[in-house]
C-alpha cells in the first residue's frame, strides 16, 4: 500500500509496481474504437513510452500495446496507485504550499471510487470525463505539486503536466487546458484518434478541472429544475403525487433519484447498468429498485394514488419504459407521468453514453467494440423510438424538456420528429431546461457556486452551511427583488435539508445557487471563520462550469441567447482569462462538456480561502467578475432581467461600466431599410 509521501515522489520505476491489470468488481469504461492506422498505433505507443526511461521501455511496450489493442487507449494500469484513493485532509499532503495541497485534495476526490464513474480509467463522470489521460500523468502531477512554490505555476496540457514555470504570487498556481483542438479538426472521429494518441483529452467540465464534488452538484440543479418546471408547466408548488420519469443513474445522472425525494415527487429512473443502479441504492439515493416493468408500473400507480414520496429505480432501458407508458395511456386513457427528461450521456451516444433498446447491456458493449457502424444505426433507431413515445405522451398534459445532454440534438441527427416549425438552430420541439426553466435564473446571476472543506471534517462543513444560511437570510431582510428572494428561499431550504438527505459523497462539499452578492458575501464569511479558527483548514471555492459566465454552449447554457452569438465562445474564454487575472488559485478551459466534443467551450476555477486579507481581496474581485461577465453578455443580447441586474450593479459599483444595448422600438425601421 502506497503512502501520500510515496505518491508525491515521482513515477515508481525502481522497482516497477506489479502489473495488476484491470481490477475486478469495479465498473470500467467501454472499449474505445479509435480506428488507428499501423503508423498511428506506433505513434500512440511512442507517446506513452516517452514518460519512461529506456531501461524499462522494453518491458512496458508490450503491455501498453495490449491495452491499446484491447481497450482503445493506453491507461497504464500497472501504475494505478495501490492506495485508498480519497480526499485526505490537506495537512496530510507533503507540499510546500497550501494551494498545492488543496489541489491534491481535489484531484484525489475526483478519482475516489465512491465518486468516480470509472476510477481505473481516470473517468470521473459522463462516460468519458477524464481527470488525466493515463496514470503516469497522475504521478507526475502529484510530484510537481509537492515541489511547487508560491512563485511557480504548473501548466497542464490535456492531462499532461508540461512542467513548473516561474511566475508570481499573484498568478494562478495551476493553469489547465483540455481538448483545445483547432476548430476544423474538432470532430468526434478526430477526437477518438487524438485521445488514443495521448495528445488530447475530454475533461467534461469539473472532471478535468479537479472541481467535481460528487452527484450533490447536479442534485441541487435538478431540484431547482424540477421545482421551477412544476411552477412553469403545472402551476404548482407542491409536487406530491406528481410523477417525474427520466433515465440514467451514473455519475451526474445519479442525482435524479435523490432530487425527486427532496422535491417530494415520485421519481422513476431507468438504468441499463445494474452496477450503477445498485451503487445508488446502496448509497440510499434510490428507495426501491425493480427489474420488472409490470412491478414498476404497479408501484408508480400506488405511489400516485397515495401521494407517496418515492425514488424508484427501474433496471431496464428507458425506451421500454416510455413505450409502456404510451401503452397504458392508449389502453386505459390514463397518463401516468407529469414531467419527463433524459440524462443519459447522449453527448457520447456511440461509445457507451446511450444504450439502444434492441440490445441487452452486455450485447451493446460487445457490439459497440466489434461493429461501431451497426451499433450507431441501432442507437439512432432507439432514439427515434424514444422520441415517438415522448411525442405521444406530450399530446396529454405531460411536459418534457432536454436536460442539456444533447438528447434532442442527437435525436434530430437520428431523424427523430423533434423539429419546431419556424425555430432557430438552437430550438427544438421541446425546450432545453435553460431556455424555459433555468435561463432566467442565469440571467439574474444565479448559478452553481460550491465550496470544499479541505480538513475533511463534517463539522467544518456544518459551520459553512450555517454561515451561508445566515448570509442569505440577512440579504432577504435587507430587501431584494421578489424573483431573487424566491431563489434565496429555495437555497435556504436546500441547505437546511442537506444533512438530512446525506448529500456528501467524497469530499466535505456543499453547493448552492447564488448570485454575485451572495457568492461574495458567503466567501467573505467563510474566510473570516477560517481566520478565527472557527473553520479548521482552508476552504476551496469553485463552481460548476455550467454557470452564468463559464460556458458557451448553444444547445444548453447559451441556448436562450437569440442575437446570433450563441455559437460564439468569447464569454467562456474571457472568463478563464479574467479569473486568472483577478486571483484564482487555478483556472481551466475545456472543449466539450455536457453536450459533447466540439459543441461547447467552458471553463472553471478553484480559489483557496486561507483566512488572510489577501484571500478576501481575491475572492471579492474574482467572484464579482466571474458572475458579472455572463450577466453583461446576456444583457447585451437583449435579456431584460440581465439588463436590470447590470444597471443595479453599476449603481452600486462605480468601477463597473458596461455598454448597454438600445432596443429597436419600431420594427418598420428594419423592414424599410431592408427593402432598399
Amino acid at each position: 500500500m502506497s503512502s501520500l509521501q510515496a505518491l508525491c515522489s515521482g513515477l515508481p520505476l525502481r522497482p516497477l509496481p506489479e502489473n495488476r491489470g484491470r481490477q475486478a468488481g469495479v465498473p470500467h469504461a467501454p472499449v474505445r474504437t479509435p480506428s488507428l492506422s499501423p503508423a498511428e498505433k506506433q505513434l500512440a505507443l511512442r507517446n506513452a513510452l516517452r514518460y519512461f526511461p529506456p531501461d524499462v521501455q522494453e518491458l512496458l511496450a508490450p503491455e501498453f500495446a495490449q491495452e491499446l489493442q484491447l481497450y482503445g487507449h493506453i491507461y497504464m494500469y500497472r501504475f494505478c496507485p495501490d492506495i485508498e484513493m480519497r480526499a485526505y485532509s490537506i495537512e496530510q499532503y507533503p507540499c510546500q504550499t497550501k494551494a498545492a495541497a488543496a489541489i491534491m485534495h481535489m484531484i484525489m476526490n475526483n478519482l475516489d471510487p465512491a465518486v468516480a464513474q470509472f476510477p481505473q480509467e481516470l473517468v470521473t463522470y459522463g462516460g468519458n470525463g477524464q481527470v488525466f489521460s493515463n496514470w503516469a500523468q497522475f504521478w507526475l502531477t502529484m510530484f510537481y505539486l509537492s515541489k511547487m512554490t508560491e512563485e511557480q505555476t504548473l501548466v497542464m496540457y490535456s492531462g499532461h503536466p508540461l512542467g513548473l514555470f516561474p511566475s508570481s504570487r499573484s498568478a494562478p498556481r495551476l493553469v489547465i487546458t483540455n481538448g483545445m483542438v483547432i476548430p476544423n479538426y474538432s470532430s468526434r472521429t478526430e477526437y477518438e484518434k487524438l485521445f488514443a494518441l495521448g495528445v488530447t483529452m475530454y475533461g467534461q467540465m469539473t472532471a478535468g478541472s479537479y472541481c467535481y464534488i460528487g452527484p450533490q452538484g447536479i442534485i441541487h440543479g435538478t431540484v431547482l429544475t424540477v421545482l421551477n418546471a412544476a411552477r412553469r408547466y403545472l402551476g404548482i408548488e407542491d409536487l406530491a403525487g406528481k410523477v417525474f420519469v427520466t433515465s440514467g443513474l451514473g455519475g451526474m445522472s445519479g442525482a435524479q433519484a435523490k432530487a425527486a425525494v427532496i422535491v417530494g415527487c415520485i421519481g422513476v429512473i431507468a438504468e441499463v447498468d445494474k452496477a450503477a443502479l445498485e451503487k445508488r441504492y446502496k448509497q440510499g439515493w434510490l428507495m426501491e429498485v425493480t427489474d420488472s416493468l409490470d412491478r414498476c408500473i404497479q408501484r408508480l400507480r400506488e405511489a400516485r394514488k397515495k401521494k407517496e414520496v418515492l425514488s424508484l429505480g427501474y433496471h431496464g432501458n428507458v425506451v421500454t419504459l416510455w413505450e409502456r407508458l404510451v401503452h397504458e395511456l392508449d389502453t386505459t386513457g390514463e397518463c401516468l407521468v407529469d414531467l419527463g427528461s433524459d440524462q443519459t450521456s447522449c453527448h457520447n451516444p456511440f461509445n457507451g453514453g446511450y444504450y439502444p433498446v434492441q440490445l441487452s447491456f452486455t450485447e451493446a458493449q460487445n457490439l459497440m467494440a466489434s461493429n461501431p457502424a451497426v451499433f450507431k444505426d441501432l442507437v439512432q433507431e432507439s432514439l427515434r423510438r424514444q422520441v415517438s413515445a415522448i411525442n405521444r405522451l406530450a399530446e396529454e398534459k405531460f411536459f418534457f424538456w432536454d436536460y442539456g445532454n444533447a438528447f434532442l440534438l442527437e435525436a434530430q441527427r437520428a431523424g427523430a420528429d423533434v423539429e419546431k416549425k419556424g425555430a432557430g438552430r438552437t430550438e427544438f420541439r421541446y425546450p432545453s431546461y435553460v431556455q424555459h426553466i433555468m435561463g432566467d435564473i442565469f440571467s439574474q446571476g444565479f448559478g452553481p457556486f460550491r465550496w470544499v472543506c479541505t480538513s475533511g471534517d463534517p463539522q467544518d462543513l456544518a459551520v459553512t452551511d450555517e454561515l451561508a444560511t445566515s448570509v442569505l437570510e440577512e440579504a432577504i431582510a435587507d430587501g431584494v427583488r421578489a424573483s431573487v428572494k424566491l431563489q434565496y428561499m429555495d437555497n435556504i431550504r436546500w441547505i437546511r435539508e442537506a444533512a438530512k438527505h446525506r448529500l456528501v459523497v467524497g469530499s466535505q462539499a456543499r453547493i448552492l445557487y447564488s448570485d454575485q452578492k451572495g457568492r461574495v458575501a458567503i466567501a467573505v464569511a467563510i474566510n473570516q471563520a477560517i481566520a478565527c479558527r472557527r473553520i479548521t483548514a482552508p476552504v476551496v471555492l469553485s463552481r460548476d462550469h455550467h454557470d452564468v459566465s463559464g460556458t458557451d454552449s448553444p444547445f444548453r447554457e447559451t441556448s436562450n441567447i437569440y442575437d446570433g452569438s450563441a455559437f460564439c465562445a468569447d464569454m467562456a474564454v474571457q472568463n478563464f482569462v479574467g479569473d486568472a487575472c483577478r486571483g484564482a488559485t487555478w483556472v481551466a478551459l475545456h472543449n466539450g462538456g455536457g453536450v459533447g466534443w466540439g459543441e461547447v467551450i467552458n471553463g472553471g476555477f478553484g480559489l483557496v480561502l486561507d483566512g488572510t486579507p489577501e484571500a478576501e481581496r481575491r475572492a471579492r474581485l474574482m467572484l464579482s467578475w466571474d458572475v458579472s461577465n455572463g450577466v453583461a453578455r446576456r444583457c447585451w443580447s437583449g435579456n431584460q432581467k440581465a439588463y436590470e441586474i447590470i444597471c443595479q450593479t453599476m449603481q452600486e459599483n462605480s468601477s463597473l461600466v458596461v455598454t448597454l444595448p438600445h432596443k429597436v422600438e419600431d420594427e418598420r425601421v428594419l423592414q424599410q431599410a431592408l427593402q432598399l
